[in-house]
């Protein structure tokens, strides 16, 4: 394992981490990313405000000093497991987003080796697009399906380090 995966540490995901989450704010246009407020999740048990979704596809990313640098989804599909993950705001944009993918894909194929790996990032996200290329995905399919402002253009990505 390369020494810059052990900078990350993959957790299960506790409900004060996933309140923290939810008051992470991004700057345009990656605000899109945000979560409802934590009561508000609890109560409608969506994504990790259910415990069950949480307890079972959700993980905490700490870092070397076991702060919450972000968190992923295991996502679980037949012969597939589909990352979703996102960084603390402040550590975008800064060069480590590489490594940090690098960790929650590893830690996907150690659960489930035998599973393809793959994510969807919406186009024009450049800057992730970058950091999953460096990490070791592979652009494999480019399609539209639906979000909640419409539908939009999205890249799939499989996990190929080998390559």
């Amino acid at each position: 394992m390369p020494a810059s995966i052990s900078n990350y540490r993959i957790v299960p995901m506790d409900e004060h981490q996933a309140a923290e989450i939810c008051e992470w704010r991004y700057d345009p246009p990656y605000n899109i990313y945000g979560w409802l407020p934590w009561e508000q999740m609890k109560a409608l048990e969506v994504e990790f405000g259910s415990p069950t979704l949480r307890q079972e596809q959700y993980v905490a990313v700490l870092d070397a000093e076991n702060k919450l640098a972000g968190f992923a989804q295991y996502f679980p599909m037949v012969g597939v497991t589909r990352l979703g993950l996102g960084m603390r705001p402040e550590r975008c944009g800064h060069g480590t987003g590489s490594d940090f993918v690098r960790a929650i894909a590893e830690e996907a194929r150690r659960r489930h080796p035998q599973n393809e790996i793959d994510l969807e990032v919406l186009t024009w996200n450049q800057r992730a697009i970058r950091a999953y290329k460096a990490a070791g995905f592979e652009l494999t399919d480019t399609y539209e399906r639906q979000t909640p402002d419409g539908r939009k253009p999205f890249h799939c990505m499989v996990y190929r380090p080998e390559h």
